[in-house]
């Protein structure tokens, strides 16, 4: 898995539908239903990954609060971490995360107790008949520590070449293919209720890498060995999701095991446009549709929270936008289309009637609606024949919805008879012409789009 960084995207930012974002609160992206009542109801968790740093970004953490069920530390649990010299352990970047977890009701899959990368050099610089008692130690002290505070451990990631074959690291060069046994047993013997996991990326669909690791953990299983799941990264290209994947997915669990989605994301070559972010929404559904069809598919868990502390730009460059979140922590095409594929989302489109013969204005409305969220585009079209230079459009609310964020305009109040008035960018609008903005609005139920549309005073429709 990815060193986790704050870089920012190296692409502008993008918003939902191309449009820039102006938030009207400062839970940008909080609004609505978190994907995490949806997965819940739904059997399945909605994690996300996030380091020490990003507890400080206020906007950030209250997305990953509304939003997610479940927290892997981002590199605080990693060896190079928590033991940088040998019998030397440090787990307070580690027990940042998993109390920034517990006050918001998250759990959290623990990443990771064995891996060749990240690995401080005094492990690699070990006579290998002392790598194994090194490695012992390292896993029963830090999965004592955490002991009964995880849901699962990664025991050992990455542990495959594309070909199929275990990697020759230090573990592997000391103990054979025998380590990942003992790693597995030394981990349940510290923490015997946590979800013990082999995690790894490009064993998603069927092919020569997945095929070892299914060979390895059946294996495992029928020497008895204690092992409960595999993690598939799921660091995918926008449209190259295998198409093998749940047939994938399925046949570890028929060997009696879990699997989750570990690391999703999504990188799109920059700057991204509205046919890579529809593929992207696609690609989103598509993991998440795989994930509810396979019984033992526990859960999804995206790599970050938002394009601003992806991984993907600092590691491929002119790729990014990998996530459901844009720079502001904005939800993107592939939020909505997750939160569908959850079962959460209608959606409903109004136009409305032909404005009458002295009308300067039409409106058209389409709400997009899930539990008790909500985002909604308006376009305004001049039908008149002078321009209009600065516009305020007001309408009614439906009742129930409080509007939390709006693109393109700001709107007051929150709720009821609200008006939307135009940025310092689109105040006029020429004859014939349109311009378009929206909002995100939570809803007690009403998910009605609004009414008594007026511009300027003069009523649309």
């Amino acid at each position: 898995m990815p060193r986790t960084t704050t870089a920012l995207a190296a692409a502008a930012t993008l918003a939902v539908g191309g449009l820039l974002l102006a938030a009207v609160t400062s839970q940008a992206g909080a609004a609505g239903t978190g994907l995490k009542t949806l997965a819940e109801a739904k059997g399945i968790y909605f994690g996300t990954a996030l380091t020490q740093s990003n507890l400080s970004n206020s906007t950030l953490t209250a997305v990953a609060g509304a939003q997610f069920d479940m927290v892997t530390p981002g590199n605080e649990m990693k060896w190079d971490t928590t033991e940088p010299s040998n019998g030397s352990y440090n787990f307070g970047p580690g027990d940042a995360i998993v109390s920034f977890a517990q006050s918001h009701d998250m759990r959290v899959r623990g990443h990771n107790l064995v891996w060749h990368s990240q690995l401080p050099g005094w492990v690699n610089g070990l006579p290998s008949n002392q790598v194994q008692a090194a490695m012992e130690a390292h896993i029963t002290t830090e999965a004592t520590h955490y002991k009964g505070k995880l849901y699962a451990w990664d025991v050992v990631n990455e542990p495959f070449n594309e070909d199929g074959s275990l990697r020759q690291d230090a573990f592997y060069n000391a103990m054979g293919s025998g380590y990942l046994a003992d790693a597995l047993r030394t981990a349940h013997a510290a923490d015997p209720n946590a979800k013990l996991y082999l995690n790894d990326y490009n064993i998603e669909g069927q092919n020569a890498k997945s095929d070892g690791m299914y060979r390895l953990v059946s294996q495992l299983k029928s020497q008895g060995v204690p092992i409960d799941g595999v993690g598939l990264e799921s660091h995918f290209i926008v449209g190259q999701v295998p198409s093998s994947m749940r047939a994938n997915m399925q046949r570890f669990t028929a060997l009696g095991l879990d699997v989750a989605i570990t690391e999703l994301d999504d990188r799109i070559q920059l700057p991204a446009n509205s046919s890579t972010l529809a593929q992207q929404a696609t690609d989103y559904a598509t993991v998440v549709n795989n994930c509810l069809a396979v019984s033992r598919c526990v859960g999804v868990s995206q790599w970050g929270v938002g394009d601003a502390d992806s991984w993907i730009p600092g590691t491929f460059p002119g790729q990014g936008a990998a996530t459901m979140y844009d720079n502001n922590y904005q939800p993107k095409p592939a939020y909505n289309s997750t939160a569908t594929a959850l079962g959460g989302s209608t959606t409903t489109t109004t136009t409305t009637p032909p404005p009458p013969p002295n009308s300067t204005c039409a409106v058209t409305d389409s709400v997009n609606a899930w539990n008790t969220g909500l985002t909604e585009s308006i376009t305004i079209t001049n039908t008149g024949t002078a321009p209009i230079n600065g516009w305020s459009l007001a309408f009614t609310l439906a009742g129930g919805q409080t509007v939390t964020s709006a693109w393109n305009a700001s709107i007051t109040p929150a709720s009821g008879q609200v008006a939307a008035k135009n940025v310092g960018y689109n105040g006029s609008v020429a004859p014939g012409a349109s311009v378009s903005f929206g909002f995100q609005a939570t809803h007690t139920g009403n998910t009605s789009a609004p009414g008594d549309f007026t511009l300027n005073g003069t009523r649309c429709a």
